[in-house]
């Protein structure tokens, strides 16, 4: 029998490795109960934030996607309309990122703070969400009464997860990618 031999780099062991962590934030954020359906700290979104500043988008949408995908096979939740919800937060926000980014991919000493990045991130992944779980499931109008609610609590909790994400980029500063 034929074996198969897999060269993995160092990169696919960082994205293992991230992802790994991030599922694993997941997994514990999700035990926890929530104020309201679909407000959640997000901290594995700062593995994420910090994949995104430290190592780009690439390895942030790598680390991202298997941190929705992974996490939801161990929830039980694969392609439920959480796994749907989540999955267009995780993109939405990671374009959102990018397209913050694309101006000032040139400079990168004027791009904005880790607490920045996280605003833009909280509040369009809330935003994604809520716009799937509109036009998929619940397409009511009153809704949008809800909204106000959801911006307030991503942007609070955006403020925590770029606190957070900003001690963790802060160290890496100075060293080489």
């Amino acid at each position: 029998m034929k074996q198969l031999h897999f060269i993995t780099t160092h990169e696919d062991h960082r994205v293992a490795l991230l992802a790994a962590l991030a599922i694993t934030i997941h997994i514990i954020e999700s035990a926890f109960p929530t104020p309201l359906p679909g407000i959640k700290p997000g901290l594995a979104n700062v593995i994420t934030l910090f994949c995104f500043i430290r190592y780009g988008w690439k390895t942030a949408l790598q680390v991202s996607l298997l941190r929705v995908v992974i996490s939801s096979l161990i929830l039980g939740s694969f392609l439920s309309p959480t796994f749907l919800l989540s999955l267009s937060g995780a993109l939405l926000s990671l374009l959102s990122l990018l397209l913050v980014q694309w101006p000032f991919r040139h400079h990168l000493k004027y791009q904005p703070s880790a607490i920045g990045y996280a605003l833009i991130a909280s509040i369009s992944h809330i935003s994604g969400q809520f716009l799937v779980a509109w036009y998929f499931f619940i397409p009511h109008p009153g809704l949008f009464k809800l909204l106000p609610i959801f911006i307030t609590f991503a942007v609070l909790l955006g403020l925590v997860s770029g606190i957070i994400t900003q001690f963790l980029v802060e160290p890496y500063k100075a060293l080489p990618e």
